[in-house]
């Protein structure tokens, strides 16, 4: 069950029909675990955000990136930067496999699009969490294999929450945590945009955690990890709201407005890395001719607000309902050398919930 599903709602937006950054039409999630046991230990995965359904290769979209605190890696973030597009699937690992997301995107859009390689290199976007509380990062990296899988077999609709994937080995606030994600719609003018949230939780400390104002975290101090290793927040955030690199900039930060909502610092030794991503239009790669766009307008209209703001709500709602959903949707696991990462006390922590509204 899902945070929403025990009875609660967070903010005020409507949701899409899944709740998920795949309400945004086009955009699709794939997912593949890696658990192993015996002389290694994997308790990890991977996870890929495509941007819609075609070749970001050859079509791309406008993009931008934000970070909270950057003891963290996502490759591409100059490209981003310098350019303010993406033009591959966003790939989600640990920390240890970083360089097998980046030949695994090579060798799948090598078999995709003979251009790769010829007509351009391809610039992939891997992000990383360290899960090295639950998996053995000194042994192996993920496979090619498990990689391949997650590219080959994404899918549009429900995405599957918690112990899955990238975040197969993630820690929360000192509880197991995961994948997490939420969409929200909002109206402007006489259009309706969604904006969906996908994130892998990675990220806090017990005493951190708040839901809903209520500091749950120094309420429920039960079955405390060994110790508490913090290590990142990677959050995808997509739109179909026209927007132009800067204001997806701008929408990327508040992802962490989200978290910290949930109680997040940004501490010291994790890496929040955001990037978010408009699929309102594509920007073809062999197009020499301007580019006829639409965009938001931001900048106060003094009478009316600015209509920016309802895409800034949507972010952090969908943000702060992502982490939410990856807390109560993860599993207790138990990983190497005897270390476990224990479920959020559903029962216990809702009712201390409900009694402090």
């Amino acid at each position: 069950m899902r945070f929403r599903d025990h009875g609660f709602t967070v903010g005020y937006l409507p949701t899409g029909a899944f709740n998920a950054i795949t309400d945004v039409p086009g955009v699709r999630v794939g997912q593949q675990t890696y658990w192993t046991d015996g002389d290694a230990v994997h308790r990890t995965g991977v996870t890929v955000v495509w941007p819609h359904g075609g070749n970001p290769f050859r079509d791309r979209v406008f993009a931008g990136t934000w970070i909270l605190n950057g003891y963290g890696i996502m490759t591409g973030r100059a490209v981003i930067e310098e350019w303010g597009m993406i033009g591959a699937p966003i790939v989600l690992c640990n920390t240890r496999s970083i360089g097998m997301g980046y030949e695994a995107s090579v060798q799948h859009f090598n078999h995709l699009d003979e251009g790769v390689g010829d007509l351009d290199v391809l610039m992939p976007h891997v992000a990383e969490c360290d899960d090295g509380f639950l998996n053995d990062n000194r042994a192996e990296a993920t496979p090619l294999s498990v990689f391949a899988e997650a590219l080959a077999n994404a899918q549009s609709g429900a995405v599957q929450e918690g112990c899955v994937g990238a975040g197969a080995g993630t820690q929360l606030f000192g509880f197991k945590g995961g994948i997490g994600t939420s969409s929200r719609q909002v109206v402007i003018g006489e259009k309706t945009y969604t904006v969906g949230v996908l994130l892998n939780t990675n990220f806090g400390s017990r005493h951190q955690l708040q839901v809903q104002g209520v500091p749950l975290g120094r309420m429920v101090t039960q079955n405390m990890p060994r110790y508490e290793k913090e290590g990142s927040c990677i959050g995808i955030l997509a739109t179909d709201a026209p927007l132009l690199p800067n204001q997806l900039k701008r929408l990327a930060k508040r992802v962490g407005l989200g978290l910290v909502r949930t109680g997040s610092v940004g501490n010291d030794g994790s890496g929040e890395i955001f990037l978010a991503f408009s699929t309102a239009q594509t920007i073809a790669r062999e197009s020499a001719r301007p580019l006829a766009s639409q965009h938001l307008v931001d900048g106060q209209f003094w009478t009316l607000g600015a209509p920016i703001d309802r895409l800034f709500d949507a972010a952090v709602e969908a943000s702060e309902e992502a982490v939410l959903n990856a807390l109560v949707q993860a599993v207790t696991t138990e990983g190497r050398d005897g270390h476990c990462l224990y479920a959020f006390p559903i029962d216990e922590g809702l009712t201390l919930l409900r009694g402090a509204r």
